[in-house]
């Protein structure tokens, strides 16, 4: 009796040891990737029209890291790429349920997306209103009118907002031709990619998807923001020249 009580007080010390080892590399992952939440909190706000603050995206995202860190289990996997999908996701669900946009301003926001984007490679900067509303061939006011269909509105009630032709009910789920398409396009993008010199390669791979910015690039790898965005568009524009043969 004496030994078998030896050997569960043992246990429990056991126990107590790993749950605190457990706790210290909880709180170790969270200030280790902090700097991690910032980035991803300004590249959704930067690229989603929202009312929700900076910080408050950030709070979010912390609160998405701590609970990502506390039942991260190590199987061989990274925590970053895990915790950037609960973050993300975390803050991507808050502004679904602060905001709705119409189909019509979707359609405005892709439609003035690419045309923000295709002047920021012509001009190497962000595009004043009065360039964006040239460029999309309307007058100052019509532009304006359409980017204030981009802007979020409050959400009713599911009840008032219900509708068999609202985009946000129906079905996205990607037909079986759509699908086929997007792996011929995938496979052709790697394709593509496998073209590029190194350093062009890891400039998009660093860009896209480790969503650094020019100057943390430049960092990396040891020259200016400037030269960077020049290498950019170099292997965008040898991408798109693939892509079109």
């Amino acid at each position: 009796m004496y030994q078998f009580d030896q050997r569960s007080a043992f246990s429990r010390k056991l126990d107590q040891r790993s749950a605190f080892s457990r706790k210290l590399d909880q709180h170790q992952l969270i200030a280790a990737h902090e700097a991690l939440v910032r980035r991803i909190a300004w590249h959704v706000h930067s690229r989603m029209s929202t009312s929700i603050e900076i910080e408050d995206l950030i709070q979010i995202g912390q609160i998405a890291l701590v609970e990502a860190a506390w039942v991260f289990e190590d199987r061989g996997l990274a925590f970053a790429p895990y915790a950037s999908t609960r973050i993300r996701g975390a803050m991507i669900d808050a502004l679904r349920r602060a905001a709705r946009v119409g189909r019509a301003g979707m359609a405005n926001r892709r439609y003035l997306a690419g045309i923000r984007a295709r002047l920021e490679q012509q001009y190497m900067r962000s595009p004043s209103d009065a360039e964006m509303a040239d460029a999309a061939g309307l007058t100052a006011s019509a532009y304006h009118a359409m980017a204030a269909s981009t802007h979020a509105v409050p959400l009713e009630s599911i009840e008032d907002s219900y509708s068999d032709h609202d985009i946000w009910f129906a079905d996205l789920a990607d037909s079986a031709e759509t699908a086929i398409e997007k792996a011929q396009l995938r496979d052709s993008l790697i394709a593509a990619l496998e073209r590029l010199d190194g350093r062009e390669a890891l400039v998009l791979q660093l860009y896209f998807v480790k969503e650094l910015n020019l100057d943390e690039i430049g960092e990396t790898l040891g020259v200016g923001a400037a030269r960077i965005c020049q290498i950019k568009k170099a292997a965008l524009d040898k991408m798109r020249t693939m892509m079109a043969d």
